[in-house]
């Protein structure tokens, strides 16, 4: 199993020192493009985004579909998975209660209209200090969000805490393909999706930052290790689209077993 890089604790966008600003940094980004930020999601990925979260809630079918089912979205934004999961649910007969978190609250406010349409719940809070009692989702999710946290270790302990014995995590994320479509793709990504993004945005900060971020992300496999440190068992790491993104999946074991300790 390859080593936990330990050097890589969360995000550090340009400017911060310490989790903390870090986190007032992602946040701030976030607060500024959320006008414009369903709209540059789809131009930008040309729509692919749409069928990303669509094959991450057909995985997590089986238990969206079973009875008194809670699931938390992490980093919802402006809730495009939870939207997913809501529609994956409903075609299956299914109905999760569905939990939309995230800490900027102008991304809450422009998915407001997706959440009152299907009975999902925002919450304005930090993923890093969930609102939730341990041991009470079913399943815990997050899609292009849980690469901005200040600290990735402890946001994987803490959706740890809050799952059911048995209950799945699933964090759908960015990822650098390699080979020829590698250096192709990076091309885009790097050099000509900030510009594009600043130019709608009118702000070039989060376009610039979005390519450093997946950058310093842990690699599937260094990420994967960092969920079996967590305590997650059965972790994998599915790819899509040739390895653009991806689908991290870990189980928490049933009662009886604990997560490892931490130093």
């Amino acid at each position: 199993m390859p080593e936990v890089n330990r050097g890589a604790l969360g995000t550090v966008p340009a400017g911060s020192t310490d989790e903390r600003s870090a986190a007032i940094a992602v946040r701030k980004m976030f607060d500024e493009i959320a006008p414009r930020y369903d709209f540059l999601n789809h131009a930008l990925s040309l729509n692919v985004d749409r069928l990303w979260w669509r094959r991450a809630a057909r995985t997590f079918a089986h238990i969206l579909t079973a009875r008194n089912t809670a699931v938390l979205d992490l980093c919802a934004g402006t809730g495009d998975l939870s939207v997913a999961l809501h529609t994956m649910a409903e075609k299956q007969g299914g109905s999760p209660r569905i939990y939309a978190l995230d800490f900027s609250h102008p991304m809450l406010q422009h998915g407001l209209r997706k959440y009152e349409q299907r009975k999902i719940q925002p919450l304005e809070a930090d993923a890093l200090r969930l609102p939730f009692a341990g041991e009470s989702m079913d399943l815990v999710v997050s899609a292009f969000g849980f690469r901005n946290l200040a600290n990735y270790d402890s946001g994987l302990r803490e959706i740890w805490r809050v799952l059911r014995p048995g209950g799945e995590a699933g964090i759908l994320d960015f990822s650098e393909p390699g080979g020829l479509l590698g250096k192709l793709y990076g091309f885009y990504f790097r050099r000509v999706l900030p510009r594009i993004g600043a130019l709608i945005s009118g702000t070039r900060g989060p376009y610039e930052y979005l390519p450093a971020s997946v950058q310093k992300f842990p690699s599937p496999p260094q990420m994967l290790a960092r969920m079996k440190a967590a305590g997650f068992t059965e972790a994998s790491w599915t790819p899509y689209t040739f390895g653009i993104a991806g689908l991290y999946r870990g189980r928490k074991l049933q009662r009886g077993h604990s997560c490892p300790r931490q130093s």
